[in-house]
């Protein structure tokens, strides 16, 4: 669904909760309200007149407010996700106006502030500072997620919602990566005709392939730096267990975790969790999930159980 201003928004609502109340004389149903969350992008460079340029009037267009102008600009996308009960009288849950207005007073002169003096290596900390901010510029409703795409394969976040790891201090790094393989879906315990009727043309015996995107998210909380870890090490890692062993195999025949285990993205996104996980605890961060995705229509998450 678009907005004036050619951006995005992503809706989704909980379904009205309802439950009975014996204390009356009557049992009554009992409705809570509605709880909507509306995610907003907006997009933004950092460069000299940046600050000065966040005041020109102009839509949130796809050069950014302010816009990129030349070479050497950082050029960031922020994802805002606000929760809460519409308003009766406009429909919405908040004008997003409002949130690109708070974007451009409370957040972008931190990021400016942290990339012109040195203070935005990580970004862990700059992640946390905006979103303390942008929770205070648009109280009293509630920011839920805050996410900054530093290029189209990384980003850092931080969340309200203790329930998916976060409390506005904790951050997480997602980084992307992508890898060919070919595999084929098939179990033995299951007849011939069992497995093609399951599996499909994932059965073919020679196997089919795939390129498979990746994406790594660490959590924790940032160093004196901002860093959970550098990108460097992290691709080290990552390359090193995931990337050379999988990279143009087939994972029936070639990687060990499958010869006894079907290769479905569920269990490709298990193995690769548990073959990351200790290397990264050595390296000094936490690992919280491994996405993969099959197919741009068909992904699967693993997390590793409770954390």
């Amino acid at each position: 669904m678009c907005r004036p201003g050619g951006e995005i928004l992503k809706y989704s609502a909980v379904r009205p909760l309802c439950r009975e109340n014996p204390t009356g004389p009557r049992r009554r149903r009992i409705r809570r309200k509605s709880m909507f969350r509306l995610t907003r992008d907006v997009r933004f460079a950092v460069h000299p007149h940046s600050l000065a340029a966040g005041a020109v009037e102009g839509r949130n267009g796809f050069a950014g407010k302010p816009p990129i102008t030349g070479l050497g600009q950082p050029y960031y996308r922020l994802s805002v996700t606000v929760a809460g009960p519409l308003q009766p009288n406009t429909g919405y849950l908040l004008n997003i106006r409002t949130i690109d207005e708070a974007v451009r007073t409370a957040v972008i002169p931190l990021v400016s502030s942290a990339v012109r003096h040195g203070g935005g290596d990580g970004g862990g900390i700059v992640i946390k500072d905006c979103f303390q901010a942008l929770a205070g510029a648009l109280a009293p409703t509630r920011v839920e997620a805050m996410e900054l795409h530093l290029s189209p394969f990384t980003s850092l976040s931080t969340s309200a919602d203790p329930a998916g790891g976060g409390d506005g201090q904790m951050v997480f790094l997602h980084h992307t990566f992508e890898f060919a393989a070919s595999h084929r879906l098939h179990n033995p315990a299951f007849s011939d005709e069992q497995n093609r009727e399951i599996f499909g043309k994932c059965n073919n015996p020679h196997g089919h392939g795939h390129n498979y995107v990746l994406r790594v998210t660490l959590r924790g909380r940032p160093d004196g730096e901002g860093r959970l870890i550098s990108i460097e090490d992290l691709e080290r890692i990552v390359d090193d267990e995931v990337i050379e062993p999988f990279d143009h195999r087939h994972l029936n025949v070639e990687v060990a975790e499958f010869g006894d285990l079907n290769p479905s993205v569920e269990n490709i996104a298990r193995v690769i969790f548990e073959r990351l996980r200790k290397p990264l605890e050595t390296a000094g961060s936490r690992l919280h999930a491994v996405t993969v995705w099959e197919t741009p229509k068909t992904s699967a998450e693993y997390r590793g159980g409770a954390d």
